[in-house]
Formats: C-alpha cells, sequence, structure tokens
C-alpha cells in the first residue's frame, strides 16, 4: 500500500482502558485511523472479515477464541486473502509467540514495548513487512532453535542464491526492507525481489515464515 494512503486498523481487546488506550495512540498518529473495534475473538474475527482492514491488532487472551486462533481464522494457512494481523500481549512466553506467528501474525509486542514501536508495526505490517519485539526476536531464536521437531524444516524448492542468504538473515533479524537496503547497499525494488524470491522458494505466505525457517534451520546465530 502507498504510505501516503490512510491505514485502517481495527484493534481487538476485552479490556476496555486498554482498548481505548490504543485507539487513541493510533488515531493521534498521521496516517492511520482506527476503523473497528472487538471485546473478544469472535467478534474480532467478524469485524475485521466485514471491515478488511490494512491492520488488525489483537491481544493474545481473549474470551469466546483467543488472538491465536482469530489470527489463524483470518490468516493462517488455507486462507485465500490472509489480513495482516499484529499481536499484542503482556505475556510474552514463548508458546505464544511461536503459536501466533506460525498462526500467520506479522507483528508480536509487548503491551510495555511504547507508542513508537506500536506504530511501527502498524506500518511494517501494512507495508508487507513484519515487527517482532527485539527481545522476543532473540530469545525466539534461540528457542527455535533448540527445539526437537518431528519432521526436520521444509528444504526450498530451488537452492538459495548467495544473495538471497544474505537477505534472509536480515529478515530474520527483523529488519525492513528499507534497513535491509541500506545494510546491503541495495535498491528497495531489488530488496522486494528477493524476498518475493524468498517467499516463492520457501513456500512462506509472509516474511515472517521466512524468517521463523531461517531460525529453524539454524541460520540464525546470536
Amino acid at each position: 500500500m502507498s504510505d501516503r494512503a490512510t491505514i485502517r486498523v481495527v484493534v481487538a481487546d476485552d479490556q476496555l482502558l486498554v482498548r481505548t488506550g490504543l485507539t487513541m495512540i493510533l488515531n493521534a498518529q498521521p496516517g492511520i485511523e482506527v476503523v473497528g473495534e472487538a471485546t473478544d475473538g469472535h467478534e474480532a474475527v467478524a469485524v475485521a472479515r466485514e471491515l478488511r482492514p490494512d491492520v488488525c491488532l489483537f491481544d493474545i487472551r481473549m474470551p469466546g477464541i483467543d488472538g491465536v486462533e482469530a489470527t489463524r481464522q483470518l490468516a493462517g494457512p488455507g486462507v485465500e486473502d490472509p489480513l495482516a494481523i499484529v499481536v499484542i500481549t503482556t505475556f510474552d512466553l514463548d508458546e505464544y509467540v511461536h503459536g501466533a506467528l506460525k498462526a500467520g501474525a506479522r507483528g508480536f509486542l509487548l503491551k510495555d514495548a511504547g507508542p513508537e514501536l506500536l506504530v511501527q508495526s502498524i506500518h511494517a505490517a501494512a507495508n508487507g513487512d513484519a515487527l517482532i519485539s527485539p527481545t522476543i526476536t532473540r530469545r525466539l531464536l534461540t528457542t527455535l532453535a533448540g527445539l526437537e521437531r518431528a519432521t526436520p524444516p521444509a528444504q526450498p524448492i530451488e537452492p538459495l542464491t548467495d544473495r538471497e542468504e544474505e537477505v534472509l538473515l536480515t529478515v530474520a533479524r527483523g529488519r525492513t526492507n528499507a534497513e535491509i537496503a541500506e545494510e546491503l547497499h541495495i535498491t528497495l525494488s531489488t530488496v522486494k525481489t528477493h524476498v518475493a524470491a524468498l517467499m516463492n522458494k520457501l513456500g512462506a505466505r509472509n516474511r515472517v515464515e521466512v524468517a521463523m525457517w531461517a531460525y529453524e534451520t539454524g541460520r540464525v546465530k546470536e
């Protein structure tokens, strides 16, 4: 989407004060508008399907169905036109992070992350990037690398090029397209081309799945 377009957001949280606070922060930002709110998971899914916002901001723990299941219904495997979802919570337990990202979330933030990181995550999700709290990213890296898996990570349909491997590592560290372009001294369009190629080769639905594949195959080191 264009950087000049208004980013339409749906906020779902069962706590009125939290929901109101998030809405006030986002509505105070130029180019962001909260177009819908929900108080539980079922309502979140219904509102999101009706309004088709650019980004959904979902709490992990909600009555009815939780944020992970709501994310799965709107952005999970098999969803034809997935929505961009950022999961926000007071709980930084690894199983929540893993579950939300596997369900299709494009970002994961703690509620104490602050307004700046919150707004960055909304912009990143709307533009097809992904933002995960830096502390979560580091721990997620080590946790996923240490998991015993029933099946090994899928192999790419074609070997990755050296440049794609470089881009893969920057995506895995949570860099945006603009940051990758600057870091690797390539154009923004070239970054987008490489990210698209990675998604195609890895069968990934979004760049978070690309990042998780990098973790799972041991490519990212502390």
